[in-house]
């Protein structure tokens, strides 16, 4: 028997959370599925069958190795700052708490800063094993290719460098378990054999990059040689850039509908990259940051003289932009006298400066946006109502970002893409329980918000890490609702998802109780250490304390 102890694996249990109101089953924060033994053996039947028995041990060796390498970032931060042992066998223990196998420790030799490893442990129960001689026999080579994708995906990630792990017993052999060892990829001998298992086909990664190309085009055909900064593929969004690429090769004046942040100047931009004016300049001009007495003369231009501090003549906003776009964003805002000048503009193509009597013809491409109520502001006297017609010819409404929820996790993985190079980190992506709370968010700030919210989650999350859902949100999240997580006996139990406790009122049980806090305090640290056998690391992070913080505390009370 192995000299190796487990510590205490509640720290673990208390991450796997069953809420039934949702029907959502999370260790961590990334989301799991309770799946039927028997069903896996129908795909692993259905792979080998398929593929052959080389590319069926391939891909399942592939997805054991993703499942180890996210588990290993659960390692990290639930025993990362702890005995280092005790950290590593959070992978073991999480495989036998995910029901895969029984995990029995026979040599564990662990050095992070050297990089040294070795590994040996007994399989007990293995799932693959069971059911693959169910469906195939007992064989002459092991068949547990998904767990040992786990343990050296696992191990990988845990020690920053390519562990291969290898089974050198197999119950589906004859054998009463399976035994694995673990060592530097550069140590085996016969690695050469075994890496492949580890890596994408070439045959079957060149079917899926043709299908890739495939699909490309057909999306390429379809949205018309879609701009690389407008993403989306929802029908909301997809109907608003089809009318912009049918308006694009026309001279038609735009006009850009919704909310703050949806994107308005992207679409305008867009407008212009796809129109014959594509070489000549694109202006933007935010009519709401202009102080009424300048923006005449900012659209218009100005001559020496016109007024007190016009030094010298200057070119206004549509010169600067003839024979290109000019983006008008928040026209709502104008005043009536700029808004006159531009229904002529519009009508008879020419400017005139302010204190010039001189009109100078302009070639200019008009796209306008706002989200003030055009109608209504007509009706109020605000807005100029023939303008209103001229502007109206062709409206575009861009959808809010919370109507079109199933374009966040493209829209997510470019800006973390951007936002990653602009910081210079390198992140693993975003949990599932993150995506998850950005979907349900209303997304007052559309796009925009989005962007800022997910920058600050690239900065906050940790080099290598993933970007979890405390990263992106300033303040507590939404409460989440009543969870169950698994007692020591393999029992459900209810447990209230923000504070980890049971559905009972444990303030008012302890004052009912007439404990005193002292007696309290002591109890609960005995119990703690009884809980770790002994273990004041283990016993520490289930009082989510520090070791040296406990120590204080018993001597304290003694």
């Amino acid at each position: 028997m192995s000299s190796i102890r487990y510590p205490e694996d509640s720290d673990l249990r208390r991450m796997l959370r069953f809420s039934g109101e949702d029907s959502l089953i999370w260790l961590g924060e990334h989301r799991m599925v309770l799946l039927h033994a028997g069903a896996l053996s129908e795909l692993r039947k259905e792979l080998i069958g398929s593929l052959g028995i080389e590319q069926a041990r391939r891909i399942l060796t592939r997805m054991g190795f993703a499942s180890g390498m996210r588990d290993a970032e659960l390692a990290r931060k639930v025993r990362g700052a702890g005995d280092l042992v005790d950290a590593f066998v959070v992978g073991p223990q999480l495989h036998m708490l995910e029901g895969s196998v029984q995990v029995e420790p026979v040599r564990l030799e662990v050095d992070r800063q050297s990089g040294q490893f070795y590994g040996e442990f007994i399989w007990r129960h293995s799932w693959e094993a069971e059911v693959h001689v169910k469906e195939f026999g007992e064989e002459d080579h092991p068949v547990c290719w998904m767990q040992i994708g786990y343990a050296s995906g696992y191990t990988t990630a845990f020690m920053g460098r390519f562990i291969l792990f290898k089974e050198v017993e197999c119950a589906a052999t004859g054998l009463p378990n399976c035994r694995i060892v673990g060592r530097p990829v550069d140590e085996w001998p016969d690695a050469n054999e075994l890496t492949p298992y580890f890596e994408a086909d070439s045959i079957v990664g060149r079917l899926l990059d043709l299908r890739e190309e495939m699909e490309a085009m057909r999306r390429s055909i379809a949205c018309r040689n879609k701009a690389p900064n407008l993403i989306g593929s929802s029908t909301a969004f997809l109907h608003a850039y089809d009318l912009a690429v049918k308006a694009a090769t026309t001279n038609v004046t735009v006009l850009l509908l919704g909310e703050t942040g949806v994107g308005k100047e992207r679409f305008a931009r867009t407008l212009h990259e796809l129109s014959p004016r594509h070489e000549a300049p694109f202006v933007a001009v935010n009519c709401a940051a202009l102080p009424d007495e300048l923006i005449e003369s900012e659209l218009f231009g100005v001559e020496r003289g016109a007024f007190t501090g016009a030094h010298a003549s200057r070119p206004g906003k549509f010169e600067r932009a003839d024979g290109g776009t000019l983006f008008l964003d928040e026209l709502g805002e104008l005043p009536l006298a700029a808004q006159a000048k531009l229904l002529r503009v519009l009508q008879e193509g020419e400017i005139e400066r302010l204190g010039d009597e001189r009109t100078r013809k302009v070639n200019v491409r008009l796209v306008a946006a706002t989200n003030v109520d055009l109608h209504t502001a007509v009706a109020e006297g605000r807005f100029r109502r023939d303008l209103y017609y001229r502007l109206n010819v062709y409206p575009i409404t861009i959808p809010a970002l919370r109507e079109r929820a199933s374009d966040i996790p493209p829209l997510v993985e470019a800006m973390v893409t951007r936002f990653c190079s602009l910081h210079d980190k390198r992140l693993a992506g975003l949990t599932d329980k993150a995506m998850r709370a950005l979907k349900a968010h209303p997304w007052p700030g559309n796009v925009r918000e989005l962007e800022n919210v997910i920058e600050r989650g690239v900065i906050l999350a940790p080099h290598n890490g993933w970007i979890e859902a405390e990263h992106l949100f300033v303040g507590p999240l939404p409460a989440e609702a009543i969870h169950s997580s698994i007692s020591s006996d393999g029992r459900l139990e209810q447990r209230s998802a923000a504070l980890g406790t049971t559905s009972l009122d444990l303030p008012d049980a302890v004052l009912d109780s007439g404990m005193p806090l002292d007696a309290l305090e002591n109890e609960l640290l005995q119990r703690a250490v009884k809980r770790a056998n002994g273990n004041l690391s283990a016993a520490a992070r289930l009082l989510g304390i520090t070791r040296p913080q406990l120590n204080y505390r018993l001597k304290k009370n003694t």
